[in-house]
């Protein structure tokens, strides 16, 4: 055991002294030596990743939720679309807005107190169909997740500058399953998967409808975390819809064809890159889902002789189609 944490930090130390000649974004994985456990022990900027206490991403658990009725629903800009890039960094397939894009989407609404303007997308996924989503529902992952992110533009006039900021940011959690039909924007990413095989390649997307994306639901959750990459800053608002998108088996295949090298080293498949999940620390997971509204309760608060169970996403239910069991939630019964 001692011999194995000696080793570990004599590559750390060789790590440190390869990184002081190249950008702290090129060596972090999901795994191994520059994985999850290390980000925030190699570069002090990043000591949130292994000191924070509002870190994402999490579990949600269904007894766990507080039903806020002053929620309001999240607002959009319907009628905007965005142009981008979309880039295998490496670690994760990531979109950004185009600098120079006079077309902003702004998000508020929801748990937000103010304006976000949307900057960026990323894209989680595993090897495996039981695996994927960073977020979890009742300890079940989801094949994928897609992330948005915006930042605050009323107080801060960048991502740079909001993400170290109180109310910096909000995510959008988007859980990904699998289904038979794309809506037309997921199409338009999953498209030019083929273009954007290994690391540093990239690809323009344009005219993508940002509220077209997201799932017909105003249902969701939200908690206060962080971003779940580095620096795992404790800035971001999320909001965890409470309904998936759908992707193929086709699509989610050329997916996983996607490499963290170069074409001349292409190294590992670029998926399974989720952050492990992160202790909650009796923070309050609050959601405008009322699950009581068929009781005929009018209660502020969580109903404590309620409990939820997750949907488990059998193959049965997938057979049913999008009815009642669209939804994060399908299902609730009385405590005994």
């Amino acid at each position: 055991m001692l011999s194995k944490l000696v080793i570990n930090l004599i590559v750390l130390l060789l790590i440190i002294d390869d990184i002081s000649h190249a950008s702290w974004e090129e060596w972090w994985t999901y795994d191994g030596i520059s994985g999850p456990g290390f980000w925030g022990l190699i570069n002090p900027q990043w000591n949130m990743c292994n000191k924070g206490r509002r870190q994402s991403p999490i579990n949600v658990e269904p007894d766990k939720l507080l039903f806020d009725p002053y929620l309001r629903p999240l607002h959009i800009d319907k009628h905007k679309v965005i142009s981008g890039t979309l880039l295998n960094s490496g670690q994760s397939l990531v979109f950004r807005v185009d600098k120079d894009s006079k077309q902003h989407v702004n998000i508020s609404g929801g748990p937000l107190a103010y304006r976000y303007q949307f900057e960026e997308i990323y894209i989680h996924y595993g090897t495996e169909n039981n695996q994927g989503s960073e977020h979890q529902i009742h300890g079940y992952a989801f094949p994928g997740e897609i992330q948005l992110y915006g930042f605050n533009k009323e107080l801060y006039h960048n991502m740079s500058e909001a993400q170290h900021k109180a109310q910096g940011i909000v995510g959008i959690s988007l859980m990904v399953q699998i289904g038979e039909t794309l809506t037309n924007e997921l199409r338009m990413i999953t498209s030019t998967f083929n273009k954007v095989i290994h690391k540093g390649s990239s690809t323009q997307i344009r005219h993508l409808s940002l509220k077209s994306l997201l799932p017909n639901t105003e249902q969701y959750m939200t908690y206060e975390g962080s971003t779940t990459h580095p620096g795992c800053w404790e800035s971001v608002v999320w909001i965890v819809l409470n309904k998936p998108i759908y992707i193929t088996k086709q699509e989610l295949y050329a997916l996983r064809r996607l490499m963290q090298g170069s074409e001349q080293t292409p190294k590992a498949p670029l998926g399974n890159n989720a952050r492990p999940l992160q202790p909650l620390h009796h923070r309050t997971i609050r959601t405008n889902i009322d699950f009581n509204k068929n009781q005929q309760q009018n209660c502020p608060s969580m109903y404590r002789e309620m409990y939820y169970r997750a949907n488990k996403w059998t193959p049965e239910l997938m057979s049913i189609g999008r009815g009642q069991y669209d939804s994060v939630f399908n299902s609730y019964k009385n405590q005994n």
